[in-house]
C-alpha cells in the first residue's frame, strides 16, 4: 500500500481534516481515534477497495500503513461504533409522524453529524472549484439509483427486490457528486427532488457563472421545475439555469405528439443498426394547474423510435414515444436531445463506480443514518479521487477509475526504512512513476 500517502497527502492538502473538526461532531470515548481520523481512514478503505467494516482488519494487518498516516487504523468494532453514531432513531420516527394521510413513503431529516458530513463534501467541491476557476459552466446531472440489500430492515423498490435508493446530483464538467439523498427503497424518487437540486447549486463555487440541469422523469415534478424556470428563485442562484427534462408521458401529450406532421420528423445522433431515432417540436401546453400557464410556455420536443424492420417491440408497439420539456429556445431539437442523453454517460458512471468500484453497494447495517453516512463517505472518496486526478495526476489519468488508480498506484509494494531520526518510504516502480508522484506531491502542499 505504498501509494496510499498520496491519496492523503491530497485529502489533507485540500483543507478536509479542518472542515471535519468544524463541521463533524460525534460522541466518542476519550482515548481513541478523532473524527478526522476516522474519516480519512474510511476514505482509504473505499480507496483501496474495502466494502465492509471487517475490510479495516486487512488495512490493521499492514504495521507501516498506520505509520505513514501517522495514527491508527480502527478496527471493526471501532469503525462500527463511530457510525452508528449517524443515526438518530428520533428523525425516523419524526418522518413517519409527518407524513400526509395515506402517504407511505418519507425521507428522515439528518442528525448533526450527518448534515456535517455532507456540508464537508461541498467544502471539498468548492475548493476543487477555487483551484480549477476557469470551469465557469456548471451543468448539474440528477438521478436516484437502487442499491439492493439483504437488510431485513430495507424496503422493497419498484422493482421488488429489497433495496434503498439514494438521489444523487453530479457536476458534469468536474465529475464530483455535489449532494446526496439517502432514501428507503420504497421511497419515489419523484418525491421532493427539489431539496436536493436546491443543495446541489448551493455545493458550486463561487466562480461559476453559467448553470444547466439535466434530469429524467422523476425530475419532472411541478416544484423542482417551477424553481428552475424562475430567475428570482428562493435558495439559488439568480439568473436562467437552461434545463432539459424528460417528459412523463400524459395522454394529452401523447395525443398532441401523435399529431404531428410527418414532414417535421428528422433524425438525430448517430444511426443505428436496428432503430430509426427521429424527433420533432411539438405543440402542447400542459393542462395541470401545477404548471403555471401564466409564465412563458416550456418547449416540449418529441422523439419516436422505431424499428428498421418494422418489427414489434416487446409491449406489442410498433413505435415508442418519448419526451423532453425544456426552456432553452435557441437549440435545435437534435442538438437538445443529444445533450440531454449525455447525463447518461455522467450520473449514471459515477453510481456504477459509487457501487461496484466504491463501498455503496453494500449497506452495512440495518440503520438508516449509518447507511446514508457510509454511502456519504464513499461519496466523499470518489470527490477526492476526482481531485487528486485533476489537480496533480498527468492528463492521462483524469478518466481513471478507483481501480486503475490502485493498480497504477495505491497498491504499489513499499518499506518504510528507519534512519537518522527520519522514515524513508521505499517504492518498488519506475523512475518516470516515481517522478510522476514527487511532481503530484509537489502541486499538493500541505497548509501551514
Amino acid at each position: 500500500m505504498g501509494g496510499v500517502p498520496l491519496l492523503v497527502q491530497a485529502f489533507r492538502c485540500l483543507g478536509l481534516p479542518a472542515r471535519i473538526r468544524e463541521y463533524v461532531e460525534v460522541r466518542q470515548r476519550e482515548r481513541g481515534l478523532d473524527e478526522t481520523e476516522m474519516v480519512e481512514s474510511f476514505v482509504v478503505l473505499n480507496a483501496m477497495g474495502g466494502e465492509c467494516f471487517d475490510d479495516f482488519l486487512r488495512l490493521r494487518e499492514d504495521a507501516g500503513l498506520g505509520e505513514m498516516l501517522g495514527h491508527g487504523v480502527p478496527s471493526p468494532d471501532a469503525a462500527r461504533r463511530f457510525l452508528y453514531q449517524f443515526h438518530e432513531q428520533d428523525k425516523i420516527e419524526a418522518a413517519k409522524q409527518s407524513r400526509a394521510p395515506g402517504q407511505i413513503a418519507y425521507i428522515p431529516a439528518e442528525n448533526t453529524a450527518l448534515a456535517g458530513l455532507g456540508r464537508v463534501n461541498h467544502e471539498l467541491v468548492k475548493e476543487l472549484g477555487r483551484r480549477c476557476p476557469d470551469q465557469r459552466i456548471a451543468t448539474v446531472d440528477q438521478d436516484a439509483t437502487i442499491i439492493e440489500s439483504s437488510n431485513k430492515e430495507a424496503l422493497r423498490t419498484y422493482e421488488g427486490e429489497r433495496g434503498y435508493q439514494p438521489m444523487l446530483a453530479v457536476w458534469a464538467e468536474m465529475n464530483v457528486v455535489l449532494a446526496d439523498e439517502f432514501g428507503d427503497g420504497n421511497v419515489p424518487a419523484m418525491m421532493d427532488p427539489l431539496a436536493v437540486a436546491k443543495r446541489s447549486f448551493a455545493a458550486l463555487p463561487e466562480t461559476v457563472s453559467t448553470y444547466f440541469f439535466r434530469g429524467d422523469s422523476a425530475c419532472h415534478e411541478c416544484n423542482l421545475v417551477n424553481w428552475l424556470r424562475d430567475e428570482n428563485r428562493v435558495d439559488g442562484p439568480r439568473g436562467p439555469i437552461g434545463f432539459a427534462i424528460s417528459a412523463r408521458m400524459s395522454p394529452a401529450l401523447h395525443e398532441a405528439i401523435e399529431k404531428v406532421a410527418e414532414s417535421t420528423w428528422e433524425t438525430y445522433g448517430k444511426a443505428h443498426p436496428e432503430e430509426i431515432r427521429e424527433c420533432a417540436e411539438v405543440d402542447f401546453v400542459p393542462g395541470e394547474k401545477s404548471e403555471k400557464k401564466d409564465t412563458q410556455p416550456l418547449r416540449y420536443l418529441a422523439i419516436r423510435i422505431r424499428s428498421r424492420q418494422e418489427t414489434l417491440f416487446a409491449d406489442g408497439s410498433k413505435v415508442k414515444h418519448f419526451a423532453v420539456v425544456t426552456n432553452i429556445a435557441e437549440w435545435k431539437p437534435s442538438r437538445l436531445i443529444e445533450w440531454h442523453r449525455e447525463k447518461a454517460g455522467t450520473i449514471e458512471g459515477v453510481h456504477d463506480v459509487l457501487k461496484n468500484e466504491l463501498a455503496a453497494g453494500i449497506m452495512p447495517t440495518k440503520y438508516f443514518g449509518t447507511n446514508a453516512a457510509w454511502l456519504r463517505l464513499a461519496v466523499l472518496t470518489y470527490n477526492l479521487l476526482t481531485a487528486l486526478k485533476r489537480l496533480a495526476l498527468p492528463a492521462e489519468y483524469l478518466t481513471a477509475r478507483p481501480k486503475r488508480l490502485r493498480f497504477l498506484i495505491f497498491n504499489t509494494p513499499g518499506r518504510l526504512v528507519h534512519h537518522a531520526r527520519s522514515i524513508v518510504l521505499r517504492l518498488a516502480t519506475t523512475v518516470a512513476r516515481l517522478a510522476v508522484w514527487l511532481e503530484a506531491f509537489h502541486l499538493l502542499p500541505l497548509r501551514a
